[in-house]
């Protein structure tokens, strides 16, 4: 658990260094990828799946 943590911090940080820099590759999508299937091992994922569905219902609210 500790190691996949301290994956997503590190590859979080170089995903946020690579859109700063606007440096987006295929290898960038790998990035993002693995830190994605990393995210959903750790304790937080829980919480970035609640938070994506409210932002998903503030979404379906909104009338244009």
């Amino acid at each position: 658990m500790l190691v996949s943590l301290s994956a997503v911090l590190l590859l979080g940080l170089l995903i946020w260094f690579l859109l700063h820099i606007r440096y987006l590759r295929w290898s960038t999508v790998l990035l993002c990828g693995t830190f994605g299937f990393l995210l959903d091992r750790t304790v937080v994922a829980p919480l970035v799946q609640a938070g994506l569905e409210t932002f998903a219902a503030f979404l379906g609210q909104l009338r244009f």
